[in-house]
Formats: C-alpha cells, sequence, structure tokens
C-alpha cells in the first residue's frame, strides 16, 4: 500500500441533488482515494477546510459501471465515496457555499 499523504486523499467533491440534500445536515460528499480508511479521510477534511470538526465519515466503494462500444465491452474505473458529517459546531465547508 502507498504512502498517502492528506492532500492526496480528497479527489473532488459529489454534486448532486442528493449529496446537496445533506448538507442541511452537515454531511458532504466526496470522492476519495480508493485506498483512504476512515481516519485518513477524517484527517484530510479537518486539516484542508478550517474549522470543520468530523463527526462521523461513512465510505463505500463502487464498481465500474460496464460499457460497450460496438462488439466490445469493458469497464469503467472503480471508485470509492465518503460521506463525512460535521459536528454541530464545526463550520461549514465553502466549497459548497455557492451552490
Amino acid at each position: 500500500m502507498a504512502d498517502i499523504k492528506y492532500y492526496d486523499v480528497i479527489l473532488k467533491p459529489v454534486i448532486t441533488e442528493k449529496s446537496m440534500a445533506g448538507m442541511g445536515e452537515k454531511k458532504y460528499t466526496f470522492l476519495v482515494h480508493p485506498e483512504a480508511n476512515k481516519s485518513q479521510i477524517k484527517e484530510a477534511v479537518e486539516k484542508m477546510f478550517d474549522g470543520a470538526k468530523v463527526k462521523k465519515v461513512n465510505t463505500m466503494n463502487c464498481e465500474g459501471k460496464t460499457k460497450r462500444r460496438g462488439m466490445t465491452y469493458g469497464k469503467t474505473a472503480k471508485t470509492k465515496k465518503a460521506i463525512v458529517q460535521l459536528t454541530d459546531d464545526s463550520k461549514d465547508i465553502e466549497i459548497f457555499a455557492g451552490l
């Protein structure tokens, strides 16, 4: 397993209707490195976003979808998503502020 630094853990935020609905409960969804564990994700969120205190982290591994082009079949890449819940007294994450 590679040595993953905190700035390599979070790849990008997930912007969907379901993830936007969770923001009212201070739940934020991110695509994360496939080998990152919950404690690394918690550390990365707290270091990258000032004033954020993580209460809970839920992760899910998503298999790649099967795609077809003509007669050839292939799969898209596997991904890992993390739903991060912040504590009530922590500040909101600024990335999602204007959405």
